[in-house]
């Protein structure tokens, strides 16, 4: 029993002092680290556009991060500095600056900043000289010293075609550099989030020209981040075969990496959100990932460039890239890579090492909520189909706990039999287990089954879109949020906003009670010390899970009552009394 104990003590130990660290340590570094952030960028100014090549591999041109600067402009202000063509489908609203033909104005129309749905919907990319530039463009490099002018940051493109780029209504321009080289560029976007890029060169002069065709997406300063290791925020790819994920604040010190390789992608991935360059899976390329500072702001790209095309004296050469830029949602992501033929594109949305677990529980869950149309019936869903598959597993644990409970008289008269002399209650313990054929450990069971599942949830809730602003029901509109409610306020009967840490709302509260009503069912620790710790497990339990998402606390509700209801049916069966116990205490000796 005390083997029992201490395991079933050191797993929940174990696992608190884990919630804890995020609680009491991690969030206040991430809250501290956002403040920091927010202050670099008010106190920053612009990036400057300018894309200076630098030498690179064999010969060729990357895009370079800029330097200089210019005072940051409100949003409105920054897009009304270049004529634009208007973007509009069914999920994306925005607009391509003419002035370098950048993809640097976009709004997802299915996502808002709040659950109310009047608050503003997501902005995902900024012009250039706007206050958290970010942005995607595409071009030509040239050998140094070619002398060859190709379309830059502040080329004034003309629209050879199209009004309104929008799903089947692609939008050509067009650019001429004087010395005989015609540059048209035409951008298409499907209904969801990818943006197709064809570029063409037109040679109409007498000598074969070499160019280098290249992408890059910029961002302009460090934005927030959840600052949880769970989740990585950042720079991302995936390049010569491997996953790259490289953390701000880790580019800020290497400040380059560069991968040669036949197929890939990369770009900056945001919590919901991001945008990735996807050249041609069959080519061969250079990507890289950059690092500068510009008006005390920092700078980070993400850009490949292709080896050298030559587009032959009256001839033309071509390119097709795609830009993928809006939100993580997986089915779509998982249609992109079968598509397209892009090398793991999935792990665009950071399943974790566990991902053989949180897959599967997404998957289940996303066709569930198909059914019943509410991603917290789904979890409910869930847990009952979680609930039934380790049925035998569990059926036999609670049956010995049931035993063990039975036996809690005898137990007790052991330790007071041989309270002086420790070796001989343990061994008297063991001979009592034998005789009665109980496992004390069998236990511990249902606890390791139910860990596993509990972080593959948390990490589902946690990392997928399709949870952000999932409602269940009454006020519960937020399953990735906590529980907005508070006991402290009387679920808001009193007008105060208590701080976080006292925000412990009705499903939390349910959560300790249905964890307290559990242990009693289970036979109470013979150590007194034990028996202590165990006594207040629900109620540190229910501060520490408060602030975690409502989905989560829902699941452990649930689960509760249901293993209540198991454990409760076993030990009628078995002539168990169904009550309370009022501590380990001794009973009369023999």
């Amino acid at each position: 029993m005390g083997d029992n104990r201490n395991l079933i003590l050191a797993f929940a130990l174990s696992f608190l002092v884990l919630i804890a660290w995020q609680y009491f340590v991690a969030k206040p570094q991430m809250e501290a680290e956002q403040a920091r952030i927010a202050q670099q960028q008010a106190a920053g100014g612009d990036a400057a556009d300018a894309l200076r090549p630098t030498p690179g591999a064999a010969g060729t041109s990357t895009p370079n991060v800029g330097t200089g600067g210019a005072i940051a402009l409100p949003r409105a202000d920054a897009l009304a500095r270049s004529a634009r063509v208007a973007i509009d489908t069914p999920t994306l609203k925005g607009s391509i600056a003419l002035t370098g033909a950048r993809i640097d104005d976009l709004a997802l129309k299915n996502y808002r900043e709040t659950v109310d749905p009047d608050s503003p919907n997501i902005v995902l990319l900024s012009p250039q000289g706007s206050e958290a530039p970010y942005f995607a463009q595409f071009g030509w490099q040239v050998a140094p010293g070619s002398g060859i002018a190709t379309p830059g940051p502040d080329t004034p493109w003309t629209v050879v075609e199209g009004e309104t780029l929008a799903p089947g209504q692609p939008l050509v321009l067009g650019w001429d550099n004087g010395q005989g080289l015609v540059f048209r560029r035409t951008i298409s976007v499907d209904d969801q989030y990818l943006f197709t890029v064809e570029q063409s060169v037109q040679n109409t002069g007498a000598e074969d020209v070499t160019l280098f065709p290249y992408a890059l997406i910029r961002r302009v300063g460090e934005p927030v981040t959840e600052g949880f290791y769970i989740l990585h925020e950042g720079l991302i790819g995936v390049l010569g075969g491997s996953l790259l994920e490289i953390d701000y604040s880790d580019i800020a010190e290497e400040k380059t990496r560069r991968v040669e390789t036949t197929g890939g992608w990369l770009g900056i991935t945001d919590k919901y959100w991001m945008t990735q360059l996807v050249p041609d899976q069959s080519e061969r390329f250079t990507g890289e990932f950059k690092y500068a500072e510009s008006a005390n702001r920092p700078v980070y790209q993400a850009n490949y460039i292709r080896d050298g095309m030559v587009v032959p004296a009256g001839g033309t050469a071509a390119v097709t890239d795609h830009l993928f830029a809006g939100a993580k949602i997986v089915q779509t992501i998982n249609a992109y890579e079968e598509q397209l033929g892009i090398d793991r594109f999935d792990l665009t949305i950071d399943w974790g090492w566990f991902f053989f677990l949180t897959k599967p529980i997404f998957y289940v869950l996303d066709w569930l909520f198909a059914l019943v149309g509410n991603f917290g019936v789904a979890i409910l869903l869930l847990t009952v189909l979680v609930k039934l598959l380790f049925f035998p597993l569990a059926n036999k644990s609670y049956v010995a706990m049931s035993k063990m409970k039975k036996l809690q008289p005898e137990m007790l008269k052991i330790r007071d039999r041989y309270a002086e002399d420790k070796m001989k209650q343990q061994q008297a313990m063991m001979e009592l287990y034998k005789t009665e054929k109980v496992n004390p450990l069998a236990g511990c069971l249902p606890i390791l089954v139910q860990i596993p599942v509990f972080f593959a949830l948390y990490k589902v809730l946690f990392v997928t879109i399709e949870m952000r602003h999932a409602p269940f029901f009454g006020w519960i509109q937020d399953l990735s949020a906590p529980d907005p409610t508070t006991i402290f306020n009387l679920f808001g009967l009193i007008p105060w906003d208590p701080p976080s840490f006292l925000m412990i709302g009705v499903w939390p509260l349910l959560m300790g009670v249905t964890m307290f009503v559990q242990q009693r069912l289970n036979p109470p620790p013979a150590d007194p010390t034990q028996a202590k710790v165990f006594l207040f497990l629900p109620v540190i339990f229910t501060f520490v899970l408060a602030p975690f998402a409502a989905g989560l606390v829902i699941y452990w509700t649930w689960n509760n009552l249901l293993s209540i209801i198991q454990q409760g049916v076993i030990m009628k069966r078995m002539g168990v009394p169904l009550e309370f116990y009022a501590g380990s205490k001794s009973q009369p000796k023999d």
